[in-house]
C-alpha cells in the first residue's frame, strides 16, 4: 500500500471508531458509566475525532501538493513541446530555403 492509501485507511478507521463510540456512548453506555468513566470516555471519543480531522487535513494538503506538482509538470511538458515544435519548424524552413526549386 502506498502512503495515500495508508493515510486514507487510517483516517477512515478513526472516523469509524469515532462514530461507533458516539453511538455506543449515547445508547449502550449512557447510564452505565460513572462520572469519571463518562468524562474519560468522551475525552477519548474527542481525541479519536480530532485525530480523524487531523488526518483529513493532512490528506487535503497532500492532494493539493500532488495537484500542484502535476500542474507544474503539465505546464513544463507543454512548454517543452511548443519549443520542440518551434525548433522543428525553424529547421524545416531552413531546409526549404537551402533546397533549389
Amino acid at each position: 500500500m502506498n502512503t495515500k492509501t495508508r493515510r486514507r485507511c487510517f483516517g477512515a478507521l478513526c472516523l469509524l471508531a469515532a462514530i461507533v463510540m458516539l453511538v455506543a456512548g449515547e445508547t449502550v453506555l449512557k447510564d452505565r458509566l460513572t462520572a469519571f468513566e463518562f468524562v474519560a470516555y468522551w475525552l477519548a471519543c474527542f481525541v479519536v475525532t480530532a485525530l480523524a480531522i487531523y488526518v483529513a487535513l493532512l490528506d487535503a494538503r497532500a492532494v493539493r501538493e500532488e495537484t500542484h506538482a502535476e500542474q507544474r509538470a503539465l505546464i513544463e511538458n507543454t512548454v517543452r513541446k511548443i519549443q520542440e515544435e518551434k525548433a522543428r519548424r525553424a529547421d524545416d524552413a531552413a531546409r526549404s530555403k537551402k533546397q533549389p526549386q
